[in-house]
């Protein structure tokens, strides 16, 4: 009994120190409407800023330094060219700082590297390796920075931080003091890390496309509250053009700029592609990670013969799988009949579906949709419905029979 309620006591007391890291909540932006923005340094290399400007981008925020030693190489050339297309600019500094001292020297270094230039943002600290710093050392490090970099630029600071450090390393009085640009990836808002109420800057990804830079770029929504009190917010504009969401026609093929929410597969049924055909056109690595504002070539098998069908829906019917039955997409039947929520079909419904010439023999033979799972590949799938592996590439438009991903779905025609 004694054993028992000392485990109790244990369990109690590990469950009241774990609570206030158990994050259910997001936090909201400090203001609407959020604004389109990027961050980069010298791993960008050369910004081509007239291309960033056409794709939405609106706020800027520059590498200037890290510790005591070092100024980005591109510092003067972002700065330059974002304020020749008239993008809002402000500048962050990486912290290195392991004393009382070391904080005051970086902020002298930071202010210096930037003296003449006139950002538009709040200066931003970004502290986020620690080594064997205490808690209590980094919010004392962190303050001291925060406030001589103020003094000496005259400029309001943000702080950057990811929302593990917001909950577990950043004090409720830096909370208080200074606003929140946090980064917290896969998500639509950020979570909530018990301290900030709201956010000035969200970075959503470190794997952004954007026409004009070469490979990833950090990408984030800011709101008006990251300008410095003189600044007039720019026109509202928060996402990219072509808008997320919608396709551009380019021939038989359209660019789709990812939206919040989207997946490949849900992409995929939509335009009558596949989730193979997506990976390999964009050379995406994982199918799992697709980014807000991410422009995704989709190759499309329009055919001007087409055939119209009357369709009833039965039972367990959802627009999806009528979408992939007949070879069209899901778009393609809501417009037709103008269908108000897609998600909510019922037996008995009647719908006009223009089928592809081209897919119309998928009417002639018994066939399933099949839901791919882990440790699937195309060979034990054919010999489970006794087909062939070409067979199942040419009715899914596989481009590489060696790559498919779990969660997609393929259709198997199993008798002619």
């Amino acid at each position: 009994m004694k054993k028992f309620c000392y485990s109790l006591i244990l369990i109690l007391f590990l469950v009241q120190m774990l609570m206030p890291s158990i994050v259910t909540a997001a936090i909201q932006p400090s203001s609407e409407p959020t604004y389109f923005g990027m961050d980069v340094s010298s791993y960008q290399g050369y910004v081509d800023y007239d291309a960033v400007k056409a794709e939405g981008i609106q706020y800027v925020y520059i590498k200037a330094t890290e510790g005591t030693w070092e100024t980005d190489d591109y510092l003067r050339y972002n700065y330059e060219n974002a304020k020749r297309v008239g993008i809002k600019v402000g500048f962050y500094h990486f912290v290195r700082a392991r004393s009382e001292e070391g904080a005051r020297r970086e902020a002298k270094y930071f202010a210096n590297a930037i003296s003449g230039m006139e950002p538009d943002c709040r200066l931003a600290m970004d502290f986020e390796i620690f080594g064997n710093l205490t808690w209590w050392e980094v919010n004392n490090l962190s303050k001291i920075f925060l406030e001589e970099t103020k003094r000496l630029t005259g400029k309001d600071m943000v702080i950057y931080s990811n929302t593990n450090s917001a909950i577990n390393m950043f004090s409720q009085e830096l909370a208080n003091e200074y606003p929140l640009w946090v980064a917290h990836y896969g998500v639509s808002e950020p979570a909530d890390n018990g301290k900030w109420k709201s956010w000035v800057g969200f970075q959503y990804t470190s794997k952004g496309r954007l026409n004009g830079i070469n490979g990833n770029v950090d990408l984030d929504r800011f709101t008006k509250e990251i300008l410095l009190d003189n600044q007039e917010e720019p026109v509202p504009k928060p996402e990219p053009s072509p808008e997320p969401g919608n396709p551009e026609d380019e021939g038989e093929n359209i660019y789709y700029t990812v939206k919040w929410g989207d997946t490949l597969s849900q992409i995929a049924l939509n335009y009558g592609t596949t989730v193979q055909s997506l990976v390999y056109l964009n050379n995406i690595a994982n199918p799992n990670l697709i980014y807000v504002g991410q422009r995704l070539m989709i190759k499309t098998n329009q055919s001007s013969n087409q055939e119209t069908v009357m369709y009833t829906v039965v039972s367990g019917d959802t627009l999806s799988q009528i979408a992939l039955e007949y070879g069209t997409t899901v778009s393609s039947i809501v417009a037709l009949n103008n269908i108000p929520n897609p998600n909510l079909i019922y037996p008995g419904q009647k719908f006009i579906i223009k089928t592809n010439g081209e897919n119309s023999d998928l009417h002639d033979c018994n066939h399933v949709l099949y839901l791919i799972k882990w440790g699937d590949t195309l060979t034990s799938i054919a010999r489970k419905y006794g087909v062939t592996v070409q067979s199942i590439v040419e009715e899914n438009d596989i481009a590489n029979p060696n790559l498919i991903y779990a969660g997609s779905l393929l259709r198997i025609c199993t008798s002619q």
